[in-house]
């Protein structure tokens, strides 16, 4: 029997009912994994298409995995696209429309096309994820805007597409974990020039680092420290020892922590980008101890 089944027909191949209970245990309605098992997305992915009678086209996060796509748990919610609602937990279903060529098996499974899925996920993400999931397809499956842009043609104004039509054109396959895109996106927000990703250092014709993003003109570079400094030593190490080399030649880097809030990450970059020699941006001026503003309203007090 696989790991993953539907408890009816594993009954109608002689499985006995209390050889079902006592062995196995549901992940959805009528799909059951052994016991002792802990399912992986892939399960959940197969259970999900499963429950909905093998009629249900695996959509949105899920499907990004299926195309390659790093940073989604195994527990993260599997989204289909279903002709009728079945609710239940774990489980994201829509009754959007879907059409015949918006549709590939990928391992078996009907999935959404890479066009199909970045549809989804710029309009069902919240937007400060959805940049981070679309980058994330792009990094292990690109795919086309004019495809893109074609679905958006062909199903109009619906839920999302305006939040989509934004972000599309900022999609970078350079970014290398989900905070490292929320970091652009606070750039960008905040008029910053659009930050070039994974931005070689040569010693001599020889690339040594790859900067997380930043801007070559002003040889300012931003780098995401993420849980591998936590949990990797060498690669800790490894990265505390490439930045004095980087700076000798000519990079300044602001090293950005997962503690560090929107508005730290603001005022460090935009000091070090006047240092540097980049134009003055006015929506700086809250975020900054060295312009502060000159007057405040509302909460945080009265006007000057």
């Amino acid at each position: 029997m696989g790991e993953v089944f539907l408890g009816r027909e594993a009954l109608g191949d002689g499985l006995p009912r209390h050889d079902l209970r006592r062995w196995y245990r549901p992940i959805f309605r009528g799909v059951y994994v052994p016991k002792a098992s802990i399912p992986s997305l892939q399960d959940r992915t197969m259970g999900a298409w499963l429950t909905s009678n093998r009629e249900g086209v695996i959509a949105g996060v899920a499907a990004s995995a299926r195309h390659g796509a790093d940073w989604v748990d195994d527990d993260h919610p599997i989204e289909i696209l279903v002709d009728e609602r079945r609710r239940q937990p774990g489980l994201v279903v829509r009754m959007d429309r879907v059409a015949a060529d918006e549709v590939v098996t990928v391992d078996g499974l009907p999935v959404t096309t890479r066009a199909r899925t970045a549809f989804d996920l710029g309009r069902y993400q919240k937007r400060s994820l959805a940049l981070g999931r679309l980058d994330a397809l792009m990094r292990a499956a690109p795919f086309s805007d004019a495809d893109v842009t074609m679905l958006m043609r062909r199903y109009g104004p619906v839920r999302g597409v305006r939040q989509l039509r934004e972000l599309l054109p900022l999609v970078d396959g350079g970014a290398a974990s989900l905070k490292e895109s929320w970091v652009r996106l606070v750039l960008i927000d905040n008029d910053f020039p659009i930050p070039e990703t994974q931005i070689p250092v040569f010693d001599g014709d020889e690339p040594f680092a790859f900067l997380d993003m930043g801007w070559r003109d002003i040889q300012l570079a931003v780098e995401y420290d993420g849980d591998q400094h936590r949990t990797d030593r060498l690669q800790y190490v490894k990265d505390a020892r490439r930045i004095p080399k980087i700076e000798r030649r000519g990079w300044e880097v602001i090293r950005v922590l997962k503690e560090d809030t929107r508005n730290e990450i603001l005022a460090r970059v935009y000091e070090a980008w006047l240092r540097r020699g980049g134009a003055e941006i006015d929506k700086m001026a809250a975020f900054t101890r060295t312009f502060p503003p000159d007057r405040w309203f509302g909460r945080n007090g009265n006007a000057a």
